[in-house]
């Protein structure tokens, strides 16, 4: 006999046994054993969390010839009949690719005749919101009349793509997204029928990778004993998925917290110099994150994690605050690595945005703290005696005009507008240069342009490194395209490095000064 797939072999054979549909499963006993079963179901919901199963189930249930109003006995012709497929009055389409007209037309006529050997004529149409409007509405027709010996169970992934008017003929029943704990259980269960030993944690990983879906889950069960045999460990199975489940996404969050840009920056290029596939640590990195954004909020039940990695968790949120966890899920969660995926640039870039605008916001916070501290209680004194009104005396020529009613030149007013639209002229870059390191470089918290000097835009860098970067001259090309774009003339780009936020060195800067050394502590 040849051997079936483990989602064959393995599919429930009664509702008890069907995986994490409680509340379909009960209702659908209750109404056997009351014998108020419907003409007509809609089972919705995700691939593979068992509406065609569940279907075949309520088949054998309704024809068994040893019950007939509870779970199939599994024994009788007629559940032997069904289990294996050859049962002429359980008829399986799929509408996905038996969509048309003409195929509905053959359903409808063959309805009418009475079952050949079971009580009812049960039809499973999968993928039912895939039938063309025409055959939807041929569908509809029996659906409104049905013959008394007929049940259908219609199965889909997207219910709000069927014809209201179709919906409106049958109980619906909604097949929710499997945990992966219950996904983790069904495994254990077939590794231990089937004689293989693999780590609790390695199931737990098939199964958060199959993501609700145990038909998913159960394929890459078999995928995996099939290249690693019986004996698998958790490292095999990470292997297999492409998962680096590197200790190194915990330790870089960590480093996050702390504004360690230092320490995070060597992480990043560990991971670079081991040979990761940093767009997989990235995911991996974000939904860490997700996790820690959990926790801070008091959502640990939505977490699914082992106890002692949700205690690190719990430790950690308590050490971040929630807007610094959900700025580092928003920079990390949007990261485009474009055609190099070897880059860790994209990563370096968001650590320190992150880092720098979680200490913007700390240095805000103690400032305005210490203004309200030092400013001294407003004391109530009497108004003074008034005074004649003094006539204003001619201005003398040689006396300069009040500085607000100085008219802004020209240079000004440009780097005002630059300063002003930054973020605008970054986003509007042209698409065939938006996803280069030039423009990761320049949407970095610590850049941004300080003067403009006859035709040379000045750019303020935080970090030594990222004025080295955008100083080569792919990325220089690109950073004077967008502005000379924006301004409406040619400009050159000129980067200096201003590690700190000095109102000094601005003022110079604008006054025509140049930064010609910098001492780096």
């Amino acid at each position: 006999m040849a051997s079936q797939v483990f989602y064959r072999k393995w599919r429930p054979q009664t509702l008890a046994e069907v995986v994490g549909q409680e509340l379909v499963t009960q209702t659908l006993l209750n109404a056997l054993s009351s014998g108020r079963v419907s003409h007509a179901y809609l089972f919705y919901g995700p691939r593979g969390t068992g509406k065609t199963s569940t279907g075949r189930i309520l088949a054998k249930e309704v024809n068994c010839l040893t019950n007939g109003k509870g779970e199939p006995c599994n024994t009788c012709d007629m559940c032997q009949a069904i289990t294996e497929g050859r049962a002429l009055d359980m008829v399986e389409i799929d509408a996905a690719s038996n969509r048309g007209i003409d195929d509905i037309r053959d359903l409808r006529e063959k309805v009418n005749y009475a079952p050949n050997q079971a009580r009812y004529k049960v039809y499973i149409i999968d993928e039912v919101h895939m039938l063309t409007k025409e055959a939807s509405n041929a569908l509809l027709k029996t659906l409104e009349e049905p013959p008394p010996h007929v049940i259908f169970v219609l199965a889909t992934t997207e219910a709000h793509k069927v014809l209201p008017t179709i919906l409106s003929r049958c109980q619906r029943f909604d097949f929710r997204r499997l945990s992966q704990a219950d996904i983790a259980a069904k495994l254990a269960r077939i590794c231990s029928a089937e004689g293989f030993h693999i780590e609790l944690k390695a199931l737990q990983l098939i199964a958060k990778a199959a993501t609700g879906s145990l038909r998913d889950a159960e394929n890459l069960l078999e995928q995996i004993t099939a290249y690693y045999g019986s004996e698998i460990e958790l490292g095999q199975v990470q292997a297999i998925l492409g998962i680096t489940g590197d200790w190194r996404t915990r330790e870089l969050v960590k480093h996050m917290v702390s504004n360690d840009v230092s320490a995070g920056m060597a992480t990043i290029n560990s991971l670079n110099r081991d040979g990761l596939d940093l767009r997989q640590f990235n995911r991996e990195l974000v939904e860490y994150l997700r996790g820690l954004l959990l926790v801070k909020t008091g959502s640990d039940d939505a977490v699914d994690l082992t106890a002692e990695d949700l205690a690190e968790l719990k430790e950690l949120a308590v050490k971040a605050s929630l807007p610094q966890i959900l700025r580092a899920v928003k920079l990390f969660g949007q990261l485009e690595f474009g055609f190099d995926n070897y880059s860790t640039l994209p990563l370096e870039l968001a650590l320190v945005d992150c880092v720098l605008s979680s200490g913007e916001e700390r240095e805000s916070t103690i400032s305005q703290t210490e203004v309200e501290i030092r400013q001294p209680p407003k004391a109530v004194t009497p108004p003074p005696p008034q005074q004649p009104i003094a006539k204003p005396e001619p201005a003398s020529a040689s006396q300069p005009p009040p500085v607000e009613s100085m008219p802004a030149t020209p240079l000004d007013s440009e780097i005002e507008r630059l300063r002003l639209n930054w973020r605008r002229v970054i986003d509007e870059a042209p698409a065939d240069i938006k996803r280069t390191n030039a423009i990761a470089l320049l949407r970095s918290a610590g850049v941004k342009p300080v003067t403009i000097e006859d035709d040379t835009v000045v750019l303020a860098f935080r970090y030594s490194i990222h004025k080295e970067n955008m100083e080569k001259p792919e990325n220089q090309q690109v950073a004077e395209k967008i502005i000379s774009t924006f301004l409406g003339r040619p400009c050159r780009v000129r980067c200096v490095y201003e590690p700190q936020n000095n109102h000094l060195v601005k003022a110079a800067l604008r006054m025509g000064a140049q930064v010609t050394s910098v001492e780096e502590k």
